[in-house]
């Protein structure tokens, strides 16, 4: 046996497995899960304070490559989702080239080989990310992305925009969208509202992202298609998702931790690492945000791990959005829902496990006997402050720096290997 993880809380709503047991892992399989005396080459000995999820996957980041890999590249991306229990992710295509041709998207495929976990490219909806020519589908599937989108913008053209998601029925790609209007937006920098104006900046009102939303639900009605919409805001938007699912719509969304955490108010700092696309709105969006997780409207957490360099977030004015979360979003989550009693472990598996990957058509990842052993190993109950320079993103800009987590991410397990672990803990035997 390769791996033995023992008296660890094994966690998975889709076995409804919730027992303290033991795992077995060899050839990169589970091979056994309940009282396991077989001796092992590694041996983790969790003494029923840790636990053991399926490994997490983010749909939503931006590791920079190619192209802008003083931020981020593929290799400090993944090691960065790897510390967080991230066993994939899916990396946006707003690269420099953007991923709209096979040879970019085999550029990534390549790289992403080495990291140890699977790095999955998404592929542009329109050539160029110019709103203006719609990219072959089938090509990049073929390619190997695992769905499309134009994020970092909307795809401004709806009537192109409609016909992707036609073309999405028959290629099968999920097809995600960024909500926010650019004209509406205007130049703006941070919510547009109290905070806007006691600092006298330039405000992004929230229509510019309810209105793209209602009009991406509209488009893919009219057509039957499933539609994904990115980072979640607004009470607005969570309405207006709420209805069209029970209507029936095809639709299914995500958010992000800073977006149930903080609001507005910690741009009171004229901190740019408070700064991202969609801003931080007020108490009453953060309310709206945490509910609709807790109700199912909200499918998944993401984290639109978005990495900037620290001289390009300096000035808080002129800075580009966006904020780096891989290593902060699974604690921020158990701090924030799990340990104010909101929800349990299987719904956390839910939204940043089994779902992000049902959304996108990838197998699940399940704690069982003949399935490929993928898990983050966790200890909900470690206490932590989050210190930007400890962090393996290549940059630092994180919206939690300074803040004390509950929950921690120890083992990352990809493929029947460990890809992550503590320079060493005392409940490790091995």
């Amino acid at each position: 046996m390769d791996i033995l993880i023992k008296n660890v809380l094994a966690v998975d709503p889709q076995n409804d497995l919730h027992e303290v047991t033991d795992i077995g892992i060899s050839d990169g399989i589970i091979t056994a899960i309940g009282k396991i005396s077989e001796p092992a080459d590694r041996v983790i000995d969790a003494q029923g304070k840790l636990a053991a999820l399926p490994g997490l996957f983010d749909m939503h980041v931006h590791f920079r490559d190619p192209g802008q890999t003083h931020k981020e590249d593929i290799f400090t991306g993944a090691a960065a989702a790897k510390a967080g229990g991230f066993t994939g992710v899916a990396c946006m295509p707003n690269t420099k080239p953007v991923i709209d041709n096979s040879e970019t998207v085999q550029y990534v495929i390549n790289k992403a080989k080495k990291t140890g976990i699977d790095v999955l490219p998404v592929g542009c909806v329109t050539k160029g990310m110019k709103s203006e020519e719609l990219c072959d589908q089938d090509e990049l599937k073929k390619a190997g992305v695992c769905a499309l989108s134009d994020d970092g913008r909307p795809v401004e053209n709806a009537e192109l925009m409609r016909q992707a998601l036609e073309n999405s029925k028959d290629s099968g790609l999920a097809v995600l969208s960024h909500c926010e209007d650019l004209k509406i937006i205007n130049g703006g920098i941070i919510n547009k509202g109290e905070i806007s104006e006691k600092l006298g900046v330039k405000g992004m009102d929230r229509a510019s992202e309810d209105y793209i939303t209602a009009r991406e639900i509209a488009l893919a009605m009219s057509c039957g298609a499933h539609i994904h919409i990115c980072h979640v805001s607004t009470r607005g938007s969570v309405n207006i998702i709420r209805a069209a699912k029970r209507d029936g719509v095809n639709v299914t969304c995500e958010t992000a931790p800073h977006y149930f955490t903080f609001t507005d108010e910690k741009l009171l700092s004229r901190d740019a690492d408070y700064r991202m696309s969609p801003p931080l709105r007020t108490e009453d969006d953060r309310q709206a945000i945490e509910e609709a997780l807790l109700d199912g409207t909200i499918d998944c957490i993401i984290t639109d791990h978005a990495p900037h360099a620290a001289d390009e977030k300096a000035n808080f004015e002129t800075a580009p959005n966006g904020v780096v979360g891989l290593e902060t979003s699974l604690a921020a989550t158990l701090t924030k829902l799990y340990h104010t009693g909101k929800c349990d472990l299987e719904k956390i598996a839910q939204l940043m496990s089994i779902r992000p990957r049902e959304i996108l058509g990838l197998p699940t990842m399940k704690i069982a006997v003949g399935e490929r052993a993928d898990l983050a190993v966790i200890d909900p109950d470690y206490e932590w402050e989050v210190i930007p320079e400890q962090l393996h993103s290549k940059s630092k800009n994180s919206v939690f720096k300074g803040e004390r987590l509950k929950g921690k991410n120890l083992y990352t397990i990809c493929k029947g290997k460990i890809v992550y672990e503590p320079v060493r803990v005392s409940n490790d035997n091995g």
